[in-house]
This record gives structure tokens, C-alpha cells and sequence, in this order.
């Protein structure tokens, strides 16, 4: 037995064969392998991540929710902006209603009175001028408050499209790893049968056949479940019944300070414009709460017909500040000011939070990529390779290859993992600076 080891690895030393089973570079994802390439499939409607960002910002039906918010703000705009209505009264006095006899031309001219008039309030201290800028800037704000949902949304879509990618990956690798290992199954029952294994052994490889189809099972429910989910985020309408996704795992390298994108996002996130943007509609509260406090002018003219004569008149009133002065309201909007400025405050912390977590998560989880790409997946399936061609030769014992065949599933299973959690953390990055594009 040690004689054929030491054939059996000689032979895979030798340069002829190194050669021919040389892995792909490590810098290379696991779906851009060629013998994991999939076949494109005829009618399938496949939608790269771009293509599934601009469907989920155009039919997304909780952000389109959202934006009919900016539509009802703009709506209290207009209502804002209008002027106070015109007041048109009239009335007929001393009819002789219960004595219908003396109804007549004469009495009418002479005796009854007729009134026409026609009053407006005149809004003092700009309140409609106050109105209005408080509305506009509560636009801005509503207007922001949408944009950090189409972030969120965004981010979702980003984390869910990582999550097919990766089921696929999963797919390609389970396929690939249960047709050789079938191919193992088969040279073992030739042997069983030509009576060079025993039957407990043969009934081990099949029962790790069984783990391999288990893996394959569980990929491609992934697949269904994280496609479901993801046309849920872009709308089932969007997109047919058999669509795909056209991506692939990837390392991307980020370049980018810490820094640099605490600045970057205490400038593009939508959420902390937001919450400055509070700010400024608070104000404008403030002044129109001491606008309302100047008392309107009302003025009316009155035409009168009485005792066959024509008469005018004019009317004002104002109201007398001595005790509402709208004090109440006025120290509300001041406290408000406070607390908006509070929560600006507070939503900045959480963005250089957000950032420093997102940025440690994505160091981390390339040091681990890195780690897998610097030579572990290399050594995994050479070590693979090396106990399958010496156990289908008869030099290494089952257990050896069952046990470099699990770690080598294991390996790739979890390069996978690295490399998806990689391109997560990037979405969180981009989400965290609230942008795509970063520096």
C-alpha cells in the first residue's frame, strides 16, 4: 500500500500533471469558473443589479407610497398660498309678513329696508407669505425623508440581489461537485463488484452521494426563496414569472478612507438633509406663529335702501391683543426648534456611526476574502484532487478522500460565503455614504 502512495504521488508531482489539473487563479470568483459557467437559457429574462435598482425606484410600491407624501405636501402649498374668501351678506328687514295685505311698491320703497354687503379680512404681519415658506419647507423635508426610503430600498435590493448571486453560485459549485463525485460512485461500485471494496465502504460513498443532492436541494430552494423576495423589492409586475438575475460573486476593492466617507455622507445622506431641512421648517413655524399674532383688519361696505333712501357704509374691526397673543404657540414652535436641532444633531452621530460600522465590517470581510484568494482555495482542491487520484488508484483509504472531499466542499462553500458578505458590506458602505458611487 505504501509502495502504490508514494507511485500515486509521484506521478502527481510530476510537471505533465500538476499542469493538467491546475486550479483557476484564486483571483478569480467562483462563478467565473469555465466549468461552472451556466448555459443561458432561452427565454429567460435575466436583470443585471442597475436594471434591478431602476425597476425597484420605478414600481417599488412602498416608495411609490412614499412619493405621493411629496405630492400631498406640495398640495398644503397651494392651500397655503390662497387669500382669505370674500364675505357677501344681505338682508330684508321690516316685511309685513303676517300682515300680507300691505304688501305693495310703495311699502317696500318707503317702509321696508334692503341691505347689500361685501366685507374681507385683510391678514396682517405677511402670514400668508409665512404660510407658504413653512410649507415649501416642509416639502423639502417630506422631499428628503422620501429619498432616505429610496435609500433603504435601495440597500435591500442591493443585499437581496447578493443573496441570488451567491444561491446560484451555491448551485453551480453542488452541480459541478455531485457529477464527480457520481463519477467516484461509479469507479466504486466497479470495484465493489470486481471485489476490490467491501460493501461498507460502498454504502459510505453512497451515503455521501445522499449529502451531495441534499446540497443541491437546499441551493436551489435558496434560489426560489431570495428570487421571490427580490421581485417582491423590484414589483411582481416588473419583471415575468421565470426571471433571472445577471451577476456573478466578485471581489471589488475599495479604495476610500474612513474619512473620506464621513464626509462624503455627512454631505449626500438623505436622512441627515432631512433632519437639517426640520430644522428650517421649524423656523419657519417660529415665524408663523408670530405672525399669527397680529390681529387681521376686517373691512366691509354696506349698501342700505330704507324710507325710499339710498345709503353706504363701511365697516372695520380688529381684534384687541390684550390677552391671546398666540404666546402658547409661539413657545411651541421655539421648543420644536430645539428638538429638531436635537435630532440633527443625533441623526449626524448616527451617520458617522453607520459609516465606522460599515466600513469595519468591510475590512473584515475582505481580510477574510483575501485570506481564501492568498492560497486556501488553491490548497483545498489540490488536496481534493491529490486523494481523489489516489484513492480511484487504490493508494489513499476511503475515510482520507471523504475527508478532503468534505473539507474541500466546505472550503468553497465558505469562499462563497466570504465573497457574498463582502459585497454586502459594500451595499452597507454605499448605504451608509448614501450613495453609489464612492470615492
Amino acid at each position: 500500500m505504501r509502495k502504490n502512495l508514494a507511485w500515486a504521488l509521484s506521478l502527481l508531482a510530476s510537471p505533465a500533471l500538476v499542469t493538467g489539473q491546475q486550479p483557476p487563479p484564486a483571483q478569480s470568483p467562483p462563478s467565473a469558473n469555465p466549468a461552472q459557467a451556466r448555459r443561458p437559457q432561452p427565454g429567460v429574462t435575466r436583470i443585471s443589479l442597475d436594471d434591478a435598482i431602476r425597476l425597484a425606484v420605478q414600481h417599488n410600491h412602498a416608495l411609490l407610497a412614499a412619493r405621493s407624501t411629496i405630492l400631498q405636501s406640495q398640495a398644503q402649498e397651494i392651500t397655503a398660498n390662497l387669500r382669505p374668501n370674500p364675505v357677501l351678506s344681505w338682508d330684508a328687514q321690516f316685511l309685513p309678513i303676517f300682515q300680507p295685505s300691505q304688501f305693495s311698491a310703495d311699502y317696500l320703497n318707503t317702509q321696508a329696508q334692503f341691505d347689500l354687503g361685501i366685507g374681507y379680512t385683510f391678514e396682517i404681519g405677511k402670514k400668508r407669505q409665512h404660510r407658504l415658506q413653512a410649507a415649501k419647507d416642509a416639502t423639502d423635508a417630506t422631499r428628503s425623508t422620501v429619498d432616505d426610503n429610496q435609500r433603504q430600498l435601495i440597500f435591500n435590493v442591493g443585499q437581496q440581489f447578493v443573496a441570488v448571486v451567491l444561491a446560484q453560485s451555491t448551485i453551480d459549485f453542488a452541480e459541478q461537485d455531485l457529477d464527480s463525485f457520481r463519477k467516484t460512485v461509479e469507479i466504486s461500485e466497479a470495484r465493489f463488484k470486481a471485489g476490490g471494496m467491501s460493501e461498507g465502504d460502498l454504502l459510505k460513498i453512497r451515503l455521501q452521494l445522499l449529502q451531495f443532492e441534499t446540497d443541491l436541494s437546499a441551493a436551489r430552494l435558496a434560489k426560489v426563496q431570495t428570487l421571490a423576495a427580490l421581485r417582491q423589492l423590484v414589483g411582481f409586475e416588473s419583471v415575468p414569472d421565470n426571471f433571472d438575475v445577471d451577476g456573478e460573486l466578485s471581489y471589488e476593492a475599495v479604495r476610500a478612507g474612513l474619512d473620506d466617507l464621513k464626509a462624503l455622507a455627512l454631505r449626500t445622506r438623505p436622512d441627515y438633509q432631512a433632519a437639517q431641512k426640520n430644522v428650517v421648517a421649524s423656523r419657519s413655524a417660529e415665524l408663523l406663529a408670530e405672525a399669527n399674532a397680529k390681529r387681521d383688519l376686517g373691512a366691509s361696505f354696506n349698501y342700505s335702501h330704507v324710507a325710499a333712501t339710498n345709503t353706504g357704509a363701511f365697516f372695520f374691526n380688529i381684534q384687541l391683543p390684550i390677552f391671546d397673543r398666540n404666546q402658547g404657540e409661539i413657545a411651541r414652535t421655539r421648543h420644536v426648534i430645539t428638538q429638531s436641532q436635537e435630532l440633527a444633531a443625533e441623526t449626524g452621530q448616527q451617520v458617522l456611526t453607520d459609516v465606522v460600522d460599515a466600513y469595519a465590517a468591510l475590512r473584515e470581510s475582505e481580510k477574510i476574502v483575501q485570506l481564501y484568494q492568498g492560497g486556501y482555495v488553491d490548497q483545498a482542491k489540490k488536496s481534493r484532487d491529490i486523494s481523489e487520484y489516489a484513492y480511484k488508484r487504490g493508494a489513499a483509504s476511503l475515510l482520507d478522500y471523504l475527508d478532503s472531499e468534505r473539507t474541500y466542499r466546505a472550503n468553497q462553500l465558505a469562499y462563497r460565503q466570504a465573497l457574498a458578505t463582502y459585497m454586502t458590506a459594500l451595499e452597507q458602505i454605499r448605504q451608509a455614504v448614501g450613495t453609489r458611487t464612492l470615492p
